[in-house]
């Protein structure tokens, strides 16, 4: 019988410890150390290594796990259990010293995140929830916001940096929200976003070409905070499909109809 609770508080301390590896490389860190993974795919040897850290740590306490990595540093076999690990959200961020990054950790069970830790290092906040036990920030209880109507909501998003072959349908989504909202944000880090839906600091997020270590942690958190998610499509592909909408359920329906205005799949 796994323990999910103990496995939350040794997660915690792993995610604690990359972010302090991380804190400290960002002291001295230089832009001649980026190498590039594609157009406008960021990756650094502090990515890389705290990716190793922190795989190393977990396989320790849950062996019967496989893992999802952003670095490809372990594999993934078709176990019951999957860590989904992303050492550092928002790379970009890290790079020019913009103090918005995180690490990012999700264990899946079968085909349901059931734990997930976000620590952001630059406020030393903790991020964490696990299925059936709600949502925590530094261990305080957090809840998604109470806004009503997308017109009360201030709305966090993200913008692709290789893939445009949608970005004017992007572009006209944002015209729309512009005016029906408080405004927009664009933080850099997806797990960032989800958690602040969680704690209510935005309303609701959405972007898309996302991958699973980007919002795995996330999602358990928002929906343990009261949150809802789907996709573009009104449906649950939200870990794998690329595409997420993540709001406090009170401007959910609203939120999907305009997005719907304009994203036919």
């Amino acid at each position: 019988m796994v323990d999910l609770l103990k496995i939350l508080e040794y997660t915690k301390s792993v995610a604690k410890e990359a972010g302090e590896f991380i804190r400290k490389e960002r002291s001295s860190f230089t832009l001649e150390k980026v190498e590039e993974k594609g157009l406008n795919d960021l990756v650094s040897y502090v990515d890389k290594e705290a990716e190793k850290l922190i795989v190393k740590k977990l396989a320790s306490i849950l062996p019967q796990a496989d893992f999802i990595t952003e670095e490809g540093t372990a594999e993934r076999d078709g176990k019951a259990y999957t860590w989904i690990i992303d050492p550092l959200d928002g790379t970009t961020n890290f790079i020019h010293g913009l103090p918005i990054f995180s690490v990012s950790i999700g264990l899946k069970h079968k085909d349901e995140i059931v734990l997930g830790v976000v620590y952001e290092v630059n406020q030393d906040e903790m991020f964490y929830a696990v299925k059936g036990n709600g949502a925590y920030l530094n261990g305080q209880r957090i809840h998604v916001s109470h806004a009503k109507a997308l017109e009360q909501s201030l709305i966090a998003t993200g913008f692709p940096y290789s893939a445009f072959g949608r970005i004017d349908d992007y572009l006209k989504i944002l015209r729309i929200l512009m005016e029906k909202c408080h405004g927009l944000r664009r933080l850099g880090s997806a797990a960032i976003d989800l958690c602040y839906v969680a704690c209510g600091r935005v309303d609701g997020f959405f972007e898309y070409n996302l991958k699973p270590y980007d919002v795995a942690a996330g999602i358990i958190i928002v929906l343990e905070a009261g949150g809802k998610l789907s996709d573009f499509k009104q449906g649950s592909d939200y870990l794998f499909g690329g595409e997420v909408l993540a709001t406090n359920n009170h401007i959910h329906q609203q939120f999907d109809a305009e997005i719907q205005k304009v994203w036919k799949n």
